[in-house]
């Protein structure tokens, strides 16, 4: 009799450790709008180094700030290349933590300034070129960027530069 009272102990406790972890799962993630933000903010972040975007801004800050184009090129790069790391870096420790506040209760605020994806000065993005967003189909062309990460792909018609 006692081998079957300490399995039944056995199997509620499970059961119990099972319920209390779905509740606890469920308490941090659902309708909870910091935990979005923060995994939203990671999942962009992770992306950097595709977008390049760090890269392109430091170089050409560097460039423009320096004496000559070439300081632009080797200290630009190397600072890119290190804002790139951290960026996804920071991303890839709140894609895993995101159910968790970062400092006080209820903190899910950015650990990196800016929050959004940077672009260099010289590049302001647009939508994409494509027909679910594009405002006159009807006509057969529209504005937005056919390929962003081309030079020369741009064809805006309804920016009005």
């Amino acid at each position: 009799m006692d081998g079957a009272y300490f399995r039944v102990k056995s199997i509620m406790l499970k059961q119990f450790l099972a319920c209390f972890s779905l509740l606890a799962l469920a308490y941090f993630v659902t309708g909870c709008a910091g935990p979005e933000e923060k995994f939203g903010r990671g999942v962009v972040n992770v992306t950097e180094m595709m977008r390049g975007g760090e890269l392109r801004r430091a170089v050409e800050q560097a460039t423009i700030s320096g004496n000559t184009p070439e300081y632009g090129y080797t200290a630009g790069l190397m600072h890119g290349v290190n804002r790139t790391l951290e960026r996804t870096g920071v991303g890839i420790y709140e894609i895993v933590t995101f159910p968790i506040p970062n400092y006080s209760f209820h903190d899910y605020g950015p650990i990196m300034r800016p929050t959004g994806p940077v672009y260099p000065e010289s590049y302001r993005p647009n939508w994409l070129a494509e027909t679910t967003i594009s405002p006159d189909t009807s006509l057969g062309f529209a504005g937005g960027d056919v390929a962003p990460f081309m030079p020369g792909s741009r064809f805006r018609i309804f920016d009005g530069n």
